[in-house]
């Protein structure tokens, strides 16, 4: 519930719906040249853009240069998996798709696109990024049913020159990595070393799973549950994983099941771990209090679920947790993938690359738990918040630094360059937001909320 400065109480809900049909939407596009006279019109468009045309017809990496492709991504859905919502369709995800475009361009100052569909089948899906690509400078996945979404992120990340990236998945695994980070920082003990319980096998535990691997995590210390227990080589279903989701299969045959019996349930795989990560169902009481007893002394306990975390914090930790980390920003320690996402495309759009590899999104993890940690951490703050600016161009300059190291950035730059550059670029855009704002040019909304 929120507040009105009258003191009458408004829900989210409401107020959403009234403010949303009064600005007719999130977002709009704004010339960014000068236009001061018929003549400038010669320039910008005939006859004078024939000339940029020529350009990027002879090569097509020119339009990075002289277009805004190098700063437009498009956010793809076609509202199969809308957080909280389900299976609505494009037109219900629409709403969301714009907001995210909104978030984009506030914190990492990338303009952005809502692009939602209705090409369901992987194919027509995939042919459907394939001919827009030449329109932008990267691919934002959002909202899409799984096992559908990991197919279709490797797919696309194989066939097209610019970057491809499914939130739901690398930017939630990598949010949870920077926590986890920081996490096993306060409690002092080696995260490589450590048992760790992932809760859920969808879109973000199976990447968060993939970094975890990446990162330095052996697979035989990596527990993985779904919703009929651990992923097991020896599960009763194992055959039918193969063929409907291999995601889940390997998992099962490279962990081996962590040590425990096929199909185990979860509080039996939480004896003695040090980190639970659940991004499961809604809650509280998905995770008992008791089965985080039984985890070892100073947990670490990551309840993701929106809009009930799968355990209440203060139930967490009268469980025995040390650090309790949620997916909500009205408790300590939001793992948000808003963090992410933003700063990500700021720094591979800035060196044009081509693809985001599992190590860039690692990067960004690092870079996120060490800003943390420069700010000073203690155990309700392993993860900064999304109104702190200044880390978004450190993000930036991270993957792209990564980006040039690995060969995949069409430009080079250095990451004192690049934070300077997107520093620029988000101040930039916060800076002309304000103006428009106060301004008076952005109208106030009729309700007056605090």
């Amino acid at each position: 519930m929120v507040k009105e400065t009258k003191g009458e109480e408004v829900d989210w809900y409401t107020l959403s719906k009234k403010l949303h049909k009064f600005y007719g939407g999130k977002i709009e596009t704004i010339p960014k040249v000068p236009i001061r006279r018929l003549k400038d019109f010669a320039i910008w468009y005939t006859p004078g853009v024939a000339e940029p045309s020529r350009i990027a017809a002879k090569d097509p990496d020119e339009s990075f240069e002289y277009t805004n492709r190098w700063n437009t991504i498009a956010v793809v859905s076609d509202g199969t998996r809308v957080l909280g919502l389900g299976k609505i369709g494009p037109e219900g995800a629409y709403p969301v798709m714009e907001g995210k475009a909104l978030l984009f361009k506030y914190l990492g100052g990338v303009d952005a696109i809502p692009l939602v569909h209705r090409n369901r089948e992987i194919e027509a899906f995939l042919s459907l990024l394939e001919a827009i690509e030449p329109s932008f400078g990267g691919i934002n996945l959002e909202d899409i049913e799984s096992p559908k979404c990991f197919q279709l992120l490797d797919e696309a990340r194989s066939r097209l020159e610019i970057p491809v990236w499914h939130d739901d998945q690398q930017g939630t695994a990598a949010a949870t990595l920077a926590g986890l980070i920081n996490a096993f920082k306060i409690v002092g003990k080696d995260m490589r070393k450590s048992r760790i319980v992932l809760l859920g096998a969808g879109a973000a535990n199976i990447a968060l799973y993939r970094l975890l691997k990446a990162w330095g995590i052996p697979p035989s210390n990596i527990v993985v549950l779904d919703s009929r227990g651990v992923l097991h080589p020896d599960r009763s279903d194992i055959d039918r994983l193969m063929i409907s989701n291999p995601w889940k299969y390997k998992i099962a045959v490279e962990t081996g099941g962590g040590g425990l019996n096929p199909g185990a349930p979860l509080s039996e795989a939480m004896k003695g771990a040090d980190a639970l990560v659940a991004a499961s169902k809604p809650g509280p009481g998905v995770v008992k209090k008791e089965w985080i007893t039984a985890m070892e002394r100073d947990a670490i306990v990551f309840a993701e679920a929106n809009p009930v975390p799968e355990i209440w914090p203060w139930e967490a930790k009268e469980g025995g947790a040390r650090i309790v980390a949620t997916g909500r920003s009205d408790f300590p320690n939001q793992v948000n993938n808003s963090l992410v996402f933003p700063s990500v495309f700021r720094g591979v759009l800035d060196v044009r690359a081509r693809t985001i590899t599992d190590e860039m999104a690692i990067a960004a993890a690092e870079e996120i738990a060490r800003y943390a940690e420069d700010k000073g951490l203690h155990e309700d703050y392993i993860l900064p918040t999304m109104d702190e600016w200044d880390l978004y161009p450190r993000v930036a300059a991270a993957v792209a630094v990564k980006a040039v190291e690995q060969g995949v950035a069409r430009r080079t730059t250095t990451y004192r360059e690049e934070v300077e550059r997107a520093s620029l670029i988000i101040k930039s855009t916060r800076e002309k937001f304000k103006l428009v704002w106060e301004s008076g040019l952005i109208p106030k909304p009729p309700v007056d909320y605090e």
